[in-house]
This record gives C-alpha cells, structure tokens and sequence, in this order.
C-alpha cells in the first residue's frame, strides 16, 4: 500500500510561520469528517459516478477481447488518439507499462504538422491497431487526428479497416458515436456521467493496460483498496483527506499558491502532468483562491528549478512521488578517483540520494513538501494513486466550495477555436 508523508508540511518541522501549526490542522478535522460523510451519501445517491467505475466489471471482458484479437492477429503497434485526460491518463499507463516485449504504443495528441507527418511515415498500418478516444465525441484535436489515422487505416486495411479500429466515446450521443454506428467500428463506453479527466477506471485506462499485457485485475483491485482507506472520517487514517488539509492550508493559510507536483520516476513523468490537468481543470475556477498545479520531474528539474525553489519567492510547495524497489542498475567498480563513492551503487540508490538531498534541502530552507511513497511501480499501486488523487480532489472542491466537475472555461476555449476555424472556411 502506498504511504502518504505529510511530516514536512507541518509547523514543527519547518517552524509554524512556514508551515502548519498543529491547531490549524485540529480546527479543521471535525469538518473533514462530516465531507467524508457527506461525499459517501452523495455517492450513495448516483453523484460521484467516476468513484463507482472500479467496481464495473461489466467491460472488463470486452477490454480483454480487444486485447486478444490484437495478440491473435499479430498487432505491433497501438496508435491512440486522446487529448486531455483520455491521452494523459493512457500516456502514464504508457509509461510505466511499455517495452522491448509489448505492442509499440503511439500516442497521437498533438495537431503539429511535423509530428504528424513523421508519425505517419513510420506507422504500419497492416500491422496496426486504432484507438480514438473521445468522450463527447466533438473535440477538434482527437476528431481530425481520427480522420487523418482512419484515412490511413483504410488505404492499408481496405474495408476491414473498421475491424482494427476501436472508439472510446459516450454510449448515448456524440458525433464519433454516430460515425462508429456508421463504420461498424467497436464501441467501449466512457459514462455518461464521468468527465475525461475522471475517466482512468473507465476502458480509457483498462484498456491501454490490457493492450500493453498488463493486469487490469490489479488496477482496479488498487482502486478499491485504496477506496477503503478514502472512506475513513479520521485524518489520519485516510491520505486523501490528508493530502486535501495540506493542499487547502498551505494555499489559503500560508500562501503557498504553487502545487509542484514532482515524481522521483521517470516512468511517472506524465502523471504529474495528469495530476496537473486534474488539479487545474477541476479547481482552477475561483480567482481569489485555488492551488495552482505544477508539473516537474527528478532529477531533471533539480537543475533547472532547485535555486528558485530554495530562494525566490516562497510561493511553492512539493508533492514528491517515488517507488522503493527499483530495476537494479549499478555504477561499474573502475570509476575515476574522484567518483570512487559511486563505485558499485545502484542507479535506485542514486536516485533515491537525489531525491532525500532535494526534501532535506527543501526541509533546512524551511519549504514545506510531502512525499507519496510507492512500494513498487505497478499496476496495484498505480490503482491506489490515481484513486487517491481523484478522491483528493473531491474533498479540496468541498474546502474551496467549488464543484470539481466540468470546466466551463475549456468549453469557452473550443466554441471560439471553432468560430474561427468556420470563419476561415467561409471565407475561402
């Protein structure tokens, strides 16, 4: 089970002025307690639809089908088309589930002309499986990065190219629904009513895990083991409200409005990003007050960003995640003098130093952080992380009185891209 450290966040290790004073966190227990409650009754009356996904088991065999046919018919590569959390969330999965001996993973969700035009010089599409992922099945970048990768799957695949094509999409309604019907493509259903960003438990995250042989039993038993712990009214004893307190009070009692959120992993580069969009799109709503999401990576950003952190401005505040078993990697014995105390360490070791010197840095600066520790990077765990995260979320919207659901700022965004784009058109 993952673990959650709060220890640098509070007053008596960086001194109350900078971090939180244990009445602060006592003051707001009692409340923390009745959202708990109140965010189990909610669930109870059909709200909070994403926290119920772990526990459908109706599209697991669906998600398992897909994964044999592509087995059974020799795919190499996937091409997944997503934006936002439906390519984020499957990019983590990406991430910390490819290699030498899976399916190749390609996931298209950039409309750069360059990138584009590589991609496609590379992809083989006789050998190809098609993900387009789209919950409202209207977004301009998955929409027309559909069309162009369709195109290309039918001069390969001539009218079987339906058969090696597969769309995510709302089960009800949406323009990539209509079009599926239409094809004879394969429909998985994201919910009606869970939102992209919420959607890892929905085949957007099964099935990037079944196509790249992982065990989606796991993920989701993750899910629920750590749904257990989010039920809990006591603080201490569940990280997600935990983790909402240090969010909430850093930001509006310390004003630490800057969330770093910064995994020791390299295979957890885009969950940051994930947690980003999360962070930003379910809270970013209310301009006095909000955390303000940040995503990082070690050791990388030790070099680039460690000098601001320590000395400018004390606007931030550190979410680190790390794993403690890890690949052994080591240093050769016949190093230069000079390096003689890495000779024969582990590259985890090495990592894990970077890590420890960057928190105590941060801890003798008096910066507050907290640190999420993983056992090891799998699928169980990764379960356990995404549902606490989401859930964390949950109870910040109930601290800060904002509904973490939908994001009408996004929606004004895409209305104007496409006023102009009908523009141009009309003006051709």
């Amino acid at each position: 089970m993952l673990t959650l450290d709060i220890a640098g966040t509070l007053g008596k290790t960086i001194t109350p002025s900078k971090g939180i004073p244990e009445q602060e966190i006592t003051g707001l227990k009692t409340r923390m307690k009745k959202y708990v409650e109140r965010w189990l009754a909610e669930r109870q009356s059909g709200e909070h639809a994403w926290s119920m996904d772990p526990y459908d088991k109706r599209i697991l065999q669906q998600v398992k089908d897909i994964a044999q046919f592509a087995r059974t018919e020799k795919i190499r590569t996937v091409v997944w088309i997503g934006i936002g959390g439906s390519g984020l969330g499957p990019k983590v999965i990406q991430e910390v589930l490819e290699g030498p001996r899976t399916m190749e993973f390609v996931l298209m969700d950039t409309l750069d002309p360059a990138v584009l035009q590589m991609e496609l010089a590379l992809i083989d599409w006789k050998q190809t499986l098609l993900v387009v992922a789209s919950k409202s099945g209207g977004t301009l970048e998955p929409m027309s990065l559909f069309f162009l990768c369709y195109e290309a799957m039918k001069k390969a695949r001539g009218e079987k190219a339906a058969n090696y094509t597969i769309a995510l999409t709302d089960p009800h309604t949406g323009t990539l629904r209509r079009i599926a019907l239409e094809e004879g493509i394969e429909i998985l259903p994201i919910p009606t009513a869970v939102g992209g960003r919420f959607s890892i438990f929905t085949p957007i995250g099964l099935l990037p895990i079944a196509l790249l042989g992982g065990d989606t039993a796991a993920f989701l038993r993750g899910a629920k083991e750590m749904d257990t712990l989010c039920q809990q009214t006591n603080v201490d004893d569940n990280p997600a409200l935990q983790l909402a307190m240090v969010q909430f009070l850093l930001e509006s009692k310390r004003r630490y409005p800057i969330r770093v959120i910064m995994p020791y992993a390299q295979r957890l580069e885009s969950l940051g990003r994930w947690n980003q969009q999360l962070i930003a799109e379910s809270l970013g709503k209310n301009e006095l007050s909000n955390p303000i999401p940040v995503a990082a990576i070690g050791t990388q950003d030790q070099h680039s960003l460690l000098q601001q952190w320590m000395e400018g401005p004390r606007s931030c505040w550190h979410l680190f995640i790390r794993e403690q078993e890890k690949p052994r990697v080591t240093v050769p014995q016949d190093v230069e003098e000079s390096f003689h105390y890495l000779a024969g360490k582990t590259f985890g070791q090495l990592l894990d130093a970077c890590y420890e010197g960057t928190s105590r840095a941060l801890t003798e600066a008096k910066r507050p952080h907290a640190t999420i520790t993983l056992e090891r990077l799998d699928e169980e765990h990764l379960g356990q992380l995404f549902f606490l995260l989401l859930t964390e979320v949950v109870f910040l919207g109930k601290l800060y009185r904002i509904d973490p659901y939908g994001q009408p700022g996004v929606e004004t965004g895409k209305k104007i891209t496409k006023g102009l784009l009908m523009q141009s058109m009309a003006e051709a």
